[in-house]
């Protein structure tokens, strides 16, 4: 008989609170949820969140998080199902909501595009559509950085997946995708998400409604797109939209309009939403610390009149300021879950087949024993010591990572150079910016208001020239 005795199970009342108030508290307030979890069980906790059937374990030591991500599959199993609280926004066939080989296949179509020299020849637009964002700002005017860099980002993503920059489909869809993320701005639009009972559509004025509503706009101009590159076809095309038009499955079979319609929505959404918000924090800390600010352009000035968009992408202490932004409140909250296949120790509890586990990426983030003063904006911990992958991880881990995660860094990178180098700017708000919920992310509350006070004279430089 075996004596030996076995972990106790990760019980879904670990945090010994109503299941009820749990989810009020991760909507409407998802940092306070996590640290105040993290206090009572610093690596591991059970929690009963909302969007899933029963409890989900967080965990957020590192070794424990590459032994989730890294299983293939045996014990820890990523199901497409399981991201089911963005089917409003994204539908059911993208690359997210795929299972096994098929989310495998698809995400191998999709990964080139935002790698190499595709994603390089996006360099010049992306400085070119900085400057044309900044330029028409008033001077003493406050503005909202992230309102501007969203702009940025989604004409950015539009060029990508699309190829258009112009024409009214293309005006139309922008504005409406706009609109709909902006429905989801706060913890409380946000809960239309997480709650299904609220996903009512009682007429036009009613927030669900409106939703369904620009939904709709936005399929129908995705459609009419897709209609007039069937009956038109292009060959030389090299946006995404074409490469996922032209690509087949294992038995020959294009891509449906559904199929594609969904994983376009993905990449519009995943592609400009978050880039935005990792830009816009990047502002604000830029500007709320000063030596941060002048050792930047100390760094900047160092390559002269032409520097390249690569060499602006190695900049060292720049990757610090954007790696230290995307670790003090990284805009993905969680990794996407895994599925337990077959009982497991982990950390001192035992997990059954079926619960449900994620990475807890802030959480991770703001581990004191990887991070002293986790709280404190300091690029320099990414100069003095190198991170593995499950230590910092802003864009997730194993086979679901983020595919446009080179692109986000190119964008955020040269975006952040190319104001610096042109522009004097300072926050308009003394009051500290803070994270709040927006959709299934962090953004900060307030938009990190602005203004512009000036233009500096170092604006000869070729990267920064529209041409």
């Amino acid at each position: 008989m075996n004596t030996a005795r076995q972990p106790p199970n990760l019980s879904p009342n670990l945090l010994n609170t109503p299941a009820w108030l749990q989810q009020l508290q991760w909507v409407g307030n998802p940092v306070g949820y996590m640290e105040a979890a993290a206090r009572q069980h610093p690596d591991i906790f059970a929690a009963s969140v909302v969007g899933l059937d029963g409890s989900l374990v967080f965990v957020n030591e590192p070794q424990a998080i590459q032994e989730i991500l890294t299983n293939d599959r045996k014990t820890f199993l990523a199901l497409g199902c399981s991201n089911r609280i963005l089917s409003p926004l994204l539908g059911d066939y993208a690359v997210i909501m795929l299972d096994g080989d098929r989310h495998k296949r698809r995400r191998q179509l999709l990964m080139p595009p935002f790698h190499g020299e595709r994603m390089r020849a996006y360099g010049q637009l992306i400085c070119q559509l900085t400057i044309a964002a900044f330029d028409p700002l008033p001077l003493d005017r406050p503005f909202s950085a992230r309102t501007t860099l969203q702009e940025i980002s989604l004409n950015i993503i539009m060029q990508a997946v699309f190829g258009l920059s112009e024409g009214d489909r293309w005006q139309h869809l922008k504005q409406s995708l706009v609109s709909m993320l902006d429905l989801f701005q706060s913890p409380l639009t946000s809960s239309f998400l997480f709650f299904s009972v609220l996903q009512k559509d009682l007429g036009a004025w009613s927030p669900w409604g409106k939703f369904v509503r620009e939904r709709q706009n936005i399929d129908a101009l995705i459609y009419a797109e897709i209609a007039e590159r069937r009956s038109q076809p292009n060959g030389d095309r090299i946006d995404i939209l074409s490469l996922l038009m032209s690509a087949q499955d294992e038995f020959g079979q294009p891509m449906t309009d559904q199929e594609l319609r969904d994983e376009l929505m993905t990449l519009l959404f995943a592609g400009h939403e978050t880039t935005a918000t990792a830009m816009s924090w990047a502002l604000y800390w830029v500007h709320h610390l000063p030596a941060v600010r002048e050792k930047l352009l100390q760094e900047l000035a160092t390559l002269g009149d032409a520097p390249d968009p690569t060499d602006i992408f190695r900049l060292p202490y720049l990757t610090a300021v954007c790696n230290e932004t995307l670790r003090i409140y990284p805009v993905a909250m969680l990794t996407f879950p895994r599925v337990v296949q077959e009982p497991i120790a982990m950390l001192g509890h035992r997990l059954e087949p079926g619960n449900m586990v994620v990475g807890c990426i802030y959480l991770v983030h703001q581990r004191d024993d990887l991070y002293p003063n986790p709280k404190q904006f300091k690029p320099e911990r990414f100069l003095d010591r190198q991170f593995t992958p499950y230590e910092f991880m802003p864009f997730g881990g194993g086979a679901r990572r983020c595919i446009g995660e080179a692109l986000a860094l190119f964008e955020m990178k040269l975006a952040l150079a190319t104001i610096l180098s042109r522009y004097q700017l300072a926050l308009a708000d003394a009051q500290p910016e803070y994270p709040r919920r927006r959709g299934v992310t962090l953004a900060p509350a307030n938009g990190v208001k602005m203004v512009l006070t000036g233009n500096r004279l170092r604006q000869k430089s070729s990267l920064l020239e529209v041409v």
